[in-house]
């Protein structure tokens, strides 16, 4: 698993971390039972502070994604993922919208959005 962080965005750091730790378990990059960087090692290889990572740990904590086992770390929780996936797909559908009233405020319609996703699609 790989977390990177962005200056741009609009998202806090802890934010981005909590999100691609439930998008790594989403894609079962990171299965039930396995182990996380430490909250230390993380925040060094972030380059952020202790702090940040620590919250970030916290709130998925308090979520159930994860729990911690005093004095190993912390370790991904069992769950169901279609849960996880539910909720990602509907913020999804959300910033979808938000685009789509974005693209006809600048003029543009429908089929020239869906026309830009297929370009999006096809360079991947």
């Amino acid at each position: 698993m790989k977390i990177l962080i962005s200056n741009t965005g609009g998202l806090a750091i802890y934010e981005q971390i909590i999100r691609q730790i439930k998008d790594a378990i989403i894609a079962k990059e990171v299965q039930a039972g396995e182990m996380l960087p430490s909250i230390r090692s993380l925040a060094r290889d972030l380059q952020i502070s202790v702090i940040t990572t620590k919250r970030a740990y916290e709130e998925l904590e308090k979520e159930g994604l994860i729990y911690s086992v005093a004095g190993k770390g912390f370790y991904v929780s069992e769950q169901n993922t279609d849960i996880l996936r539910e909720k990602k797909i509907q913020m999804l559908e959300d910033e979808l919208a938000k685009l789509a009233f974005e693209w006809e405020k600048a003029g543009l319609g429908e089929e020239d959005m869906v026309d830009f996703i297929h370009v999006i699609f096809e360079e991947r």
